[in-house]
C-alpha cells in the first residue's frame, strides 16, 4: 500500500487506536531469528498503522509467513500514515528501536541514513534484484544500494463508475485512452449536483501529479527535482483547469486529506477519480460490479503512470542484521506476496503473483493494470519528497481555483525544496 501502505483513507480516530497498544503476532520465536545479539527487535517492525486496514495488511503478511513457517515471529508497531515519515529517524536511532522497518519507493532516498543496503544479504540468500518489479527496485536502490524488498507494485489509475458512464451514454475508457476523450466524458458526466471527476490536494495518487507523470514529466532526475520541466508543468496545469476553467471537478481544501474526494466517488457524486490500487477493496463494498478501472488518459492515448509501492528494509542501527533479514526474507517470498494480493488486493511485486490479484476481478479492471504496469514509471525521488508533498498540499487549491498556476507552484516548491 501507498504508496502505500501506498495510501488508503486514513481515520483520525483509529489512527489514534492504532497508537494504543503496540500489535504482537506472537508464536515460539524461531532461533534463526533470535540468534544474536539483536535479541527481539530482529523480529520487531516499526511501520505505519493508520486504519484496520493497515492492520489487516500486516497481519496477511505475517499469517502468510506462518503458513509456510510455523516458528515465525513478527510484531509491529507505529504511528498513522502521515506521522511515520516524521518520526521513522528518531525511532530509529533508539536503542530499543526495530530492526525491520517499512519504506515506500518514494521515501527510500530519504530515508537512506537509515536503511542498511541489502546488496550482500542478498546475494546470500540467493535474491536477485530481477525477482521484483523493475519499477520498484530502481525506485528502492539509492547510489547503487539496494535498500528495501518490494511486497507490491502499484500503478496510479483511474476508477471510475460504470453506472455513471452508462446512464450517460457513454463507452467506458479503453486501455488507449485520451485526455481529449477523459475531458469530454467529464463534461458528460458532470451536472444536477455531480461532478465528472474528485480531486484532491495532495501531489500523487491524484489528478495533479499524475496528469503531470501522464504528460511525460518526472518528478527528478539524476538526484535534481524536475518538477518545473514543461511537461509536468503541463499535466499538473491540465488537471488545475479541470476545476477552474472546466468545471468537471469541485476545488479540494488543504485540510480534506483524502477522506472528501474519495466519499464523492464511493457515494456517487464523481464518477472518476485518480488514486492508487490499493482502494481497489475499499471502493469495491461501495460500488461493486459498477466499479471500473481505467488507465490514466494521455495526451496520445499511449499509458504512462507512476507505479508507487512500498518493501521491508533493515535498521542501520539493528543489533543483528543478519538475524533481521533472515525474518524479512520470508515476507518477501512470492507465496507470501501473492497470498497477501489475494486477500488484500495489493498488486503484487512479483509477476507470478499477479494472477492471484487478477482472481475474481473483472478482465477490462486487470487488462488496465497489466497495461500501466508494462507502462509504467518508477516513483524515484530526492531526500526532499516529505517537503515538497507537504507543501504541495498547501497551495495546490489555489492552482484547482486559478488563482495561481502550476508553474507558480511548481517553482516555488522547487526553490524551497533546493
Amino acid at each position: 500500500m501507498r504508496p502505500h501502505t501506498p495510501r488508503p483513507a486514513r481515520v483520525a480516530a483509529l489512527a489514534a487506536v492504532a497508537l494504543l497498544a503496540p500489535l504482537a503476532i506472537t508464536a515460539c520465536s524461531s532461533g534463526t531469528a533470535q540468534s544474536g545479539s539483536g535479541g527481539a527487535q530482529t523480529t520487531q517492525m516499526y511501520t505505519w498503522v493508520s486504519t484496520e486496514n493497515d492492520r489487516a495488511q500486516w497481519q496477511a503478511f505475517v499469517d502468510a509467513a506462518k503458513e509456510k513457517d510455523p516458528n515465525f515471529t513478527l510484531t509491529f508497531d507505529g504511528p498513522s500514515f502521515n506521522d511515520y515519515w516524521t518520526k521513522v529517524k528518531t525511532r530509529m536511532v533508539a536503542s530499543d528501536a526495530p530492526c525491520i522497518l517499512t519504506t515506500q519507493a518514494a521515501r527510500a532516498q530519504e530515508l537512506s541514513g537509515i536503511l542498511e543496503p541489502l546488496d550482500e544479504y542478498m546475494k546470500e540468500a540467493g535474491i536477485q534484484a530481477g525477482d521484483y518489479n523493475a519499477a520498484m527496485m530502481q525506485g528502492m536502490t539509492v547510489d547503487g544500494h539496494v535498500l528495501a524488498l518490494p511486497y507490491d507494485a502499484e500503478p496510479d489509475v483511474l476508477f471510475y463508475n460504470k453506472a455513471s458512464f452508462k446512464a450517460a451514454g457513454l463507452d467506458e475508457p479503453t486501455t488507449a485512452y485520451t485526455t481529449d476523450q477523459f475531458l469530454s466524458d467529464a463534461k458528460a458526466l458532470t451536472g444536477d449536483g455531480k461532478y465528472g471527476l474528485a480531486v484532491k490536494a495532495s501531489l500523487m495518487a491524484n489528478a495533479a501529479g499524475d496528469f503531470a507523470i501522464a504528460f511525460g514529466g518526472d518528478v527528478s532526475r539524476d538526484g535534481q527535482v524536475t518538477i518545473t520541466e514543461q511537461k509536468f508543468v503541463d499535466g499538473m496545469q491540465f488537471a488545475f483547469d479541470l476545476v477552474a476553467k472546466e468545471g468537471v471537478a469541485a476545488a479540494p481544501n488543504a485540510a480534506d486529506a483524502d477522506g472528501p474526494s474519495q466519499g464523492a466517488f464511493q457515494n456517487g457524486t464523481a464518477a472518476m477519480i485518480v488514486d492508487g490500487p490499493w482502494m481497489y477493496g475499499t471502493f469495491e463494498k461501495s460500488l461493486g460490479e459498477d466499479l471500473g478501472v481505467a488507465v490514466l488518459p494521455t495526451p496520445t492515448g499511449q499509458p504512462r503512470a507512476v507505479i508507487q509501492g512500498s518493501g521491508f528494509g533493515i535498521s542501520k542501527s539493528c543489533p543483528d542484521k543478519k538475524a533481521a533479514f533472515n525474518v524479512l526474507k520470508q515476507l518477501v517470498t512470492p507465496e507470501v506476496i501473492g497470498a497477501v494480493a489475494e486477500k488484500q488486493g495489493t498488486v503484487p511485486s512479483v509477476e507470478s503473483a499477479l494472477d492471484k490479484w487478477a482472481a475474481n476481478k473483472p478482465e477490462g479492471n486487470v487488462a488496465a493494470v497489466k497495461a500501466l504496469l508494462e507502462n509504467g514509471t518508477p516513483l524515484v525521488t530526492t531526500n526532499t519528497w516529505n517537503q515538497i508533498n507537504t507543501s504541495f498540499e498547501q497551495y495546490s487549491p489555489e492552482g484547482y481555483r486559478g488563482t495561481r498556476t502550476a508553474a507558480d507552484i511548481l517553482g516555488d516548491l522547487a526553490k524551497t525544496a533546493g
